[in-house]
């Protein structure tokens, strides 16, 4: 499969950038049971201990905090859905991004400061300050282009390799749920 091009990604900002901003929506759920295994879901439960059930997140661990223990504040890897499909290409390449949750929303930092919840379904998730970015893995599945776009300055404030979240309210939630958006300060914000 050949990859986007630098030029051909550049040419679908526009498409990111058009993404909703206050209610967006669920398009795609994928759990990592297993190190490079990607499952698919209709429908899925946010524990605020274990995040998306089925994946293999808190068992992982990371090589970022001192004990190699699950970053709390990574429970959740979420991608712009615009993004996601661009540099994809095809549909059912989207998945091995390695995000859990794909949402047709507005992710830059201007739009969902580090702090901003996230209500989907009957879960709620907030989102951290956590820098989320692209690596060796999603060079080899994209290509060096994507990985160089996901990683520019633009791409650094679209956030289009994706935000990392917590969990704050577990519920469930299904692909095609609404995404309704509470950034720090609003009057009425989710809990």
């Amino acid at each position: 499969m050949a990859h986007p091009t630098y030029e051909e990604l550049e040419a679908g900002l526009d498409h990111v950038r058009a993404a909703p901003a206050d209610l967006g929506t669920l398009e795609l759920i994928v759990a990592r049971p297993e190190v490079d295994e990607r499952v698919v879901l209709d429908a899925a439960v946010l524990d605020r201990e274990k995040g998306l059930l089925g994946d293999n997140w808190l068992a992982r661990g990371t090589a970022t905090t001192p004990d190699r223990a699950a970053d709390p504040d990574k429970q959740l890897n979420v991608m712009n859905a615009r993004a996601s499909a661009l540099v994809a290409v095809e549909p059912g390449r989207r998945a091995l991004a390695g995000d859990q949750l794909h949402l047709d929303i507005d992710l830059s930092h201007a739009n969902l400061p580090a702090g901003t919840r996230l209500q989907i379904g009957s879960a709620v998730i907030e989102i951290t300050a956590e820098p989320h970015t692209g690596c060796g893995k999603f060079r080899a599945r994209f290509g060096a282009d994507a990985l160089r776009f996901v990683n520019s300055p633009v791409g650094h404030e679209l956030r289009l390799r994706g935000a990392c979240a917590k969990v704050v309210v577990a519920g469930e939630i299904r692909r095609g749920d609404r995404v309704i958006v509470r950034r720090p300060g609003d009057p009425s914000p989710l809990t």
